[in-house]
């Protein structure tokens, strides 16, 4: 293999990592909100879509850049995940597609009809979650048939959406004042212990859920090398918990939970990354096997060097400009 046959693939899959990432941190926390959502008064619900409002539909984008990559740089590949992943993608999407309708319509909708899109909302958020958290657990698992592997997809079906849960409470204490806030500071709480459960859960069943991961993580010295990551993210937990006790995040340290949940959630892609490479499915095909031709790539590549720094560029403009408390949305 040529130098560039041997590097594209690999800048590829890395490009596709960082989307997924993006995806998962960015729309996860909005997921959350919506799953969030019944637990608040009619004021409150509307504070929380306002936290989110300006960002959530720019969040999807980096779906579509992901899901994109997959498509033109590894189309073997993703023949073999969509075909396999054909129903949770549907649910998915179902999903995502009723929780922005329900977003725009409540805004608009009479005050009896408000509640109904409230529920489309939540569960829209709901749906897409445990969709996502059921591909995450089959894709991890190689697809691969049998009672562990649909535990263990079960498992993690339950425990993203939890996650999610997490992610969204921090975002609405950082985002929000009074009374919000301090109710999001329960409902963190709360979700804690199901996702400190969750991780727990699936860091014992994924080396018997998969042989390749548990010769990598078990065999020296990556065991000595990745030690790091289960031990930086139970302290990130923990420190999670201990300010959620404490009266300083509902001041300046607001901010500190949620870009605490943010690192927990990139040490998991770290730990994911590390398991996977250099596999695009698992056991079943590697990053080069999947990969478009090399003059494909390159033409891709030019297109990708362009399309990447502008998403990046607005997402942090977009955050930039509508930095601070939540207020009130509204359109004219």
């Amino acid at each position: 293999m040529t130098t560039l046959e041997t590097v594209l693939p690999v800048i590829f899959m890395g490009l596709m990592g960082l989307a997924m990432l993006a995806y998962v941190v960015l729309d996860g926390y909005d997921l959350g909100v919506g799953m969030l959502m019944l637990r608040a008064s009619d004021a409150e619900k509307d504070t929380m879509v306002a936290s989110i409002g300006p960002f959530w539909d720019a969040n999807e984008t980096w779906l579509v850049l992901g899901v994109g990559i997959l498509l033109i740089a590894f189309p073997k590949a993703h023949g073999v995940v969509l075909t396999a992943l054909y129903l949770p993608t549907a649910v998915m999407l179902v999903g995502l597609i009723l929780r922005g309708v329900a977003f725009d319509f409540r805004v608009k909708a009479r005050a009896q009809h408000k509640p109904l899109w409230n529920h489309a909302f939540f569960a829209g958020s709901t749906l897409a979650s445990l969709a996502q958290g059921w591909m995450l657990g089959r894709y991890v698992t190689g697809f691969a048939e049998g009672v562990l592997p649909t535990a263990f997809a079960a498992v993690i079906a339950l425990a993203l959406p939890a996650a999610y849960v997490l992610l969204g409470a921090t975002w609405l204490i950082l985002k929000t004042e009074g009374e919000l806030q301090r109710r999001a500071i329960d409902w963190a709480k709360a979700a804690w212990v199901p996702v400190v459960l969750g991780m727990g859960m699936i860091s014992l069943a994924t080396p018997w859920a998969s042989e390749t991961v548990r010769e990598r993580w078990f065999s020296m010295p990556a065991f000595i090398a990745l030690l790091p990551i289960p031990l930086t993210t139970a302290l990130a937990l923990g420190a999670v918990r201990a300010l959620l006790n404490s009266s300083r995040i509902r001041g300046k340290l607001c901010w500190v939970p949620f870009v605490l949940v943010i690192a927990v959630f990139v040490l998991g892609f770290f730990g994911l990354a590390y398991s996977l490479y250099p596999y695009v499915v698992m056991d079943r095909m590697t990053l080069w096997e999947a990969a478009s031709a090399t003059n494909s790539l390159v033409v891709i590549l030019i297109g990708a060097a362009i399309t990447v720094p502008a998403i990046i560029g607005y997402t942090i403009f977009a955050y930039r400009v509508f930095w601070g408390k939540a207020t009130p949305l509204s359109y004219g």
